[in-house]
Parts: C-alpha cells; structure tokens; sequence
C-alpha cells in the first residue's frame, strides 16, 4: 500500500509513473484525467470559499459539493482535450503531448470509446450538480456552468477550436478567474459583488502563465501543424516576455488590492513566493538547455514547470492569506 501512495504521489506531481511500478487503478485513472494538474481547480475552488468565509450566508455544504464538480470538470476537460486532439491527428506518438507523459488512449490505458464513456459519465454528473445548484441559487448558476462547458469543449473541439486561434490563453483566464472563483463564491453566498471578480483576478494570471509556458514549450511541434496558440501567433520571444509580465503582475495586483482595501493585509504573504519567481524568470530569459536536467520528469517540456511551481507557491501562499484573514482580518 505504501508503494501504491508513493506511486499516487510521482503522479500528481510528474504525470508520470515511475519507471518499473506496476499499474493499479488509481494510478490508471490519476494519468488518464491527468490529475497533476487538477491542483490549480483546487485552488481557484479554495479561493472562491475563502473568499466568501467572512460573509454570514455562507453555505459550507454548498462550497464543497461545487468544489466537487470543479474537479470533476476539470478532470472531464483533460479527457476531452486528449479525445479530440487523437480525433484530429493532432496527438501522435511523435508529438509532445505523447512524450511528457503517457497519453490515455497512445499508451494503451483506455480505449477510444471507453474515454469517450468516461467522458459523458463525469458529465452527467456534473449536470447533476448543476440541476441542484440551478434550483436553489437559480439562473447565474447555469450561466457560469454553461460557459465553463462551452470553452471547455471547443478549447480543441471543431468547428471553434479556441486553442487553434490564439484564444485558448484568454479563455483558461477566464474560466479559472472569474467562472471558477466566483462561481464558487456565488453558489457558496447567493451573491456576487463585482470585488470577488476583481479578486480572482491574481490567481488567474498564474494559471494563464501556465498554459502559456506550456504553449511556448510546444511552439515549434504547434507551429509545424498549424496550430495557432497564442506563442505562435506573437512569437516566442514576446510570449516569454509576456508570461513573465503576468507573473509579476500576480504580485503587483495583489498589493494593489489590499491597498485598496479589496484584500487583507495577510495576503501578502504571497510575496514569500518571490525568490521562486525571481528564479523562473531567470530561467525565461535563457535559452531552454539542450539537455533535460538529471531527475527531470516532463521533459520535452521545460518552461511549464518553472510557471507551475511559482503558480503552486504564490497560489498556496494566496490561499493562506485568504484563510488567516477569514479568522484575524486586516484592512487597510
């Protein structure tokens, strides 16, 4: 059992079994949903219910069956990528999706109708929670959901293709900021004052970061099919340039807000997270090696990594500052 969970662990933190481990299905279903990225829902959910903590309408049960969902959405929105990227020659076993880790249907851990059930399952579930939550917090609750599908599906789905026109980027910007923040903060208060949009503005910009470095990580191999992601349209040069604006501009933000009273003083502690920012950008601004560093886990992906970690640190840190301020709060 102890093997198992270590195994469990290099998943969520690699997307990779380790070499020689055997199978078992927990593992199977952590790298098919491709749970080590799932973390950052997590968090956008925390955030919406830290959030909303100080407010006396809180609904706790409501909070964590809608950070449910959000997990399950996200784990429905990896399936779906993968399914449709195979369907559309884009995922080969000579492109990268197949090479950082194992793709659920080219490595053999699920077939194509099986992903596809899997797909519609995870689905209907959240349909389910969305009928609930449509019922007792009424219409906004479809709108959010319906939105969230909608980039959901056509991120790489015909005949839209958000990722294909450079509009994937702005859309996980809005799908982990606003849908996702203050979508949880509504379903948890009844309400949405326009400060909470504001809020999950930080946050977002990380997430962005992410699918950002990824791009810039896939930028020849996206180039080469035609695959219009935001790097490729501005170039490598300016999106490295623009990922590491965005990254410092999480921290600016968030010092803007609490000047302005719209966040606590305790959130600040994301400028903890700094020294890891100062060595990602670093990073960004040298070429990417030739070779993968020993122990690295993703490679070919390089970039990605660097955005993840400064995401997981300065995102925690925000989480805690949300948290420490729900109980001692301090405004300026």
């Amino acid at each position: 059992m102890a093997s198992a969970v270590q195994n469990w662990g290099a998943i969520l933190s690699s997307q990779n079994l380790p070499e020689g481990e055997p199978m078992d299905a927990v593992s199977r279903w952590l790298l098919i949903t491709r749970a080590s990225v799932i973390p950052m829902t997590l968090f956008s959910g925390l955030i919406g219910g830290l959030l909303a903590a100080p407010d006396p309408n809180a609904n706790w049960l409501y909070w964590s069956v809608a950070l449910l969902g959000l997990l399950a959405a996200h784990a429905a929105n990896n399936m779906i990528n993968d399914y449709f990227d195979l369907e559309s020659g884009v995922d080969t076993e000579e492109y990268i999706r197949s090479q950082y880790a194992p793709h659920p249907v080219l490595s053999g851990l699920i077939g194509k109708k099986s992903l596809l059930l899997a797909i519609a399952g995870v689905n209907l579930f959240d349909l389910g929670i969305l009928l609930f939550f449509t019922e007792v917090r009424g219409w906004p609750v479809a709108a959010f959901a319906l939105l969230g599908l909608f980039i959901s599906v056509f991120y790489v789905a015909p005949p839209i293709r958000l990722k294909h026109r450079g509009l994937g980027e702005p859309g996980v910007f809005v799908v982990w900021g606003p849908l996702m923040i203050g979508g949880s903060y509504f379903v948890t208060t009844g309400s949405l004052p326009p400060w909470v949009l504001a809020a999950s503005v930080p946050y977002a910009l990380l997430v962005t970061c992410v699918l950002l470095g990824k791009h810039i990580d896939k930028f020849e191999a996206d180039s080469a099919k035609g695959i219009r992601t935001l790097p490729v349209i501005l170039g490598r040069e300016r999106s490295l340039f623009l990922t590491q604006e965005l990254m410092v501009a999480f921290f600016a933000l968030v010092l803007f807000l609490v000047l302005a009273g719209t966040l606590g003083v305790w959130t600040l502690l994301v400028f903890g997270a700094i020294p890891h920012l100062l060595r990602t950008l670093r990073v960004y601004n040298r070429p990417r090696p030739e070779q993968p560093p020993s122990g690295f886990p993703i490679w070919p992906l390089w970039y990605v990594a660097w955005a993840f970690a400064v995401t997981r640190m300065a995102g925690g840190l925000f989480a805690l500052g949300l948290f420490v301020d729900a109980f001692w709060p301090i405004h300026l």
